[in-house]
Parts: C-alpha cells; structure tokens; sequence
C-alpha cells in the first residue's frame, strides 16, 4: 500500500490495522538527544484511546506503547524509532456481517474497487485506530516543538449546531470535558444534543481547530510546500475530515481586501499585526502570529439506524450497522489534528534549516 508515510525530513510510517496484532509508527528524521520515554507519548496516546465517556466508542484498549528502537539511555539516538501498541479487545465476529455488503460512508466500496479485497473487521487501514501511530508519531514532534517554546493546542470549537464561546475559553476544559470543548455552557449544551443523537440512533459531525503559538516568521516553502499546503494535506489525511481552513478561511471568500488583510505596525523594532485574518500564514509561509487551523468532521458513518445499501450480489438491502463505534469523532480527534500539525511544523522547520547561508554558517562555522 503506497502512501502510508508522511514528511520529508521527518517521517513517520503507520502500520497496522485495527483488528490486527497491533498497531504502530516508525519515525525517522528525529534529532539525536532529545529526552524521551513511554510516558512522554502516553499522554498524548490516552486522550484518543476509546471506552473513556459515553460519547466514545465501548471499546476498551489500554493503548499502551513500547519504543522499540531508536531510544537509548533515555535519549533519541538518531536513528529511526519504532513505536508499537498491542490490540488487546478485538471483537471481529462484530463484522462478520459486513463482509458482504458495502457500509454507506465507509471506505468498504473504494477499497473492494482499489484492491480486489478488504479486511471487513473494522475497516483495516481506513479504520480510526491507524490514527494510534500519528499520536505517537506526533507526540515526539510536540516535544522537539516544546525545547523550541512552540505550542500547540487543539481543541473541539463545535459539535453539530453547537459552538464555544470565546469569551469563555478555559483551556483546563481540553482534557477534562467528555467533547473536548473548553467553554462550560457549550459542553453541556453539546452533550444534551449528543444523548439526542444516541436516542435516534445516530451520529453527529463538528470542528477541532488548532493554534499554534510562538511560531518563528519564515516557516513553509513558498510553492507546492507552502505551510498551509501542508497543513491542508495532513488535516485531510485524517479519516471523516471533509474540509480544512486556514485563518479566516471561507468567511475571507465574502469579505473585501480592505477587511480581509493584515495591517503591519511596528512593537518596538518588532514587526507585527494587530489582526489575524490570514491566521498566521502570508504566502505559504508563517508569519509570526498565531497559526490557526481548523478540520470539519463528518458525523461517524457506522449508525444502528436503519440505511440502503448494496451488497456482493449486487442487491439493494437494508442495513443496521453493529459492533462498537464512536457516535461522534471529534473529541478523540482533537489530539490528532493536534499531532499532525506538530509533525508539519517540525518537518518544515527542519526543511528551512537550509534556506539561508547565515543559518547554515551558525550551524557549521564552529570555533576550533
């Protein structure tokens, strides 16, 4: 299967699939000397394991990783890093049904179409579980990020009609609220509308945006590897993402050039701007602010509500899905579309190590 790697100077391949032995990343391209251990990634790993509220799916997995490869002493050698978590609660008799018709919204179809066959338990590859090795992954590029003072935050902005209210923002919220929302009223008002939707037996779609701070000007190649280029490409890379903006994204599309753009003023001898519109990215490249992006999630297409479809024989039947799914992704996502942002950063920001002759100087002109 091609496309199974992300990044150029920092890499990441996933493996796995989500009723196999196990599941797991190797990255390649990290620094040497970069303090590292289990409990570094566990706390990333346990904001998307499943089984942790109501509104996730019941499936219990402990999730715990194992670095391999890679680590010595307590620091990255600089050789590629292998990480691996065991699945432990596989239950693919919960499939077996499905091997003969084709799940609407799932990748059941275009995979029978792209390889003549599919592994039904679960949905293999495109299942949610291969996110596992982009939280690893994206867990070590948060640190390197971190030793830069570069942070990144994401969290869940709406869910269905739902939306936080800024001025109410309490960031503790993130990791505490069952919906990853970190205003008070807009989590219990999402969790009202969320036990609506399990009553129905259905599902609900949302947003995770994320904001980097603290990002150096000069960040992105300025044609096909522009930073939000790349940010778009990662956000999508994400199973039930169906649309990514960048700062003001489509609002930007209905507002005038006099509204839409950035005034630059001066802080001292600091260059700055008093408004984000272009969410901290001016021709593909960072601009010092905040870098905000945001990804729009469908509702989980695995409902018990009552769907048409098609099956092997080329029959039209009716279908209720079963097993043990998430009635919405998004709050598991967020850590997810947290990571893959820190992998994007880090791989550009490794990338820009070469694009000036005074930041190679700095790096090789060394007293002797």
């Amino acid at each position: 299967m091609a496309g199974s790697i992300f990044g150029k100077h920092f890499t990441i391949q996933t493996w796995g699939e989500s009723h196999g032995k196990a599941i797991g990343v190797v990255i390649d391209g990290c620094p040497a000397g970069l303090a590292l251990c289990e409990e570094d990634l566990m706390k990333y790993l346990n904001r998307r394991k499943p089984g942790q509220s109501r509104f996730a799916t019941p499936r219990k997995e402990a999730d715990e990783v194992e670095i391999l490869s890679g680590v010595f002493e307590g620091r990255t050698t600089g050789t590629p890093i292998s990480l691996i978590v065991h699945n432990t609660s596989q239950k693919s008799r919960d499939y077996s049904e499905i091997a003969s018709y084709y799940r609407p919204g799932h990748a059941d179809y275009t995979f029978d179409e792209k390889y003549g066959f599919r592994d039904y338990r679960g949905g293999g590859r495109s299942s949610g579980r291969e996110t596992i090795g982009r939280v690893a992954g994206g867990a070590v590029a948060a640190k390197i990020l971190q030793e830069l003072g570069i942070t990144v935050t994401a969290y869940t902005k709406s869910i269905g009609p739902v939306t936080i209210e800024y001025s109410r923002f309490d960031p503790e919220l993130i990791t505490s609220t069952p919906t990853g929302m970190p205003d008070p009223e807009a989590d219990k008002k999402a969790q009202t509308y969320l036990e609506e939707c399990l009553k129905e037996t259905d599902s609900a779609g949302g947003v995770v945006e994320c904001v980097v701070k603290n990002c150096f000007a000069g960040i992105g190649e300025p044609v096909f590897d522009k930073l939000d280029a790349r940010l778009g490409q990662a956000l999508f890379s994400i199973g039930a993402v169906k649309a990514v903006e960048i700062g003001d994204g489509i609002k930007a599309a209905a507002s005038k050039g006099s509204e839409n753009n950035d005034a630059f003023v001066l802080d001292g001898r600091q260059i700055v701007k008093p408004s984000n519109h272009a969410g901290g990215i001016l021709g593909g490249i960072s601009d010092g602010s905040d870098i905000i992006c945001r990804a729009y999630f469908k509702p989980t297409p695995s409902i018990y509500k009552e769907q048409l479809t098609v099956n092997k024989d080329l029959q039209e039947i009716p279908v209720h899905i079963k097993g043990r799914h998430d009635p919405i992704i998004v709050p598991r996502a967020v850590v997810v579309v947290e990571c893959m942002t820190a992998l994007t950063l880090v791989d550009l920001l490794l990338e820009n190590m070469g694009a000036r002759m005074d930041y190679l100087k700095s790096l090789y002109n060394r007293k002797q």
